[in-house]
């Protein structure tokens, strides 16, 4: 157990950030999850209107800190393929 006054503050600060990341990453794997159920729906309409509504939610994360900038570039690039690719490929 902590012996002194600012190792008690830091645990204290460290269950009040813990308890809010954890937050954050729930709502950002929701809002994942929304994208990806759209996606797998078929619905290119649908899965792009969760992606709009995602990508705020995904970039706030990693400006708290909570993800790294390259996981969420990764998982929005990766999406955003998927979601592309849903509307077919264009005849020529």
């Amino acid at each position: 157990m902590a012996n002194t006054a600012s190792a008690r503050k830091r645990i204290r600060q460290t269950e009040k950030r813990t308890i809010r990341n954890r937050a954050r990453r729930s709502r950002v794997r929701t809002f994942l999850r929304k994208v990806e159920h759209a996606i797998s729906g078929g619905d290119q309409t649908q899965a792009r209107d969760a992606f709009r509504a995602a990508q705020p939610e995904l970039h706030r994360a990693v400006t708290k800190g909570v993800f790294h900038r390259n996981t969420i570039a990764r998982k929005l690039s990766r999406l955003s393929a998927r979601i592309k690719a849903l509307g077919g490929a264009p005849t020529a």
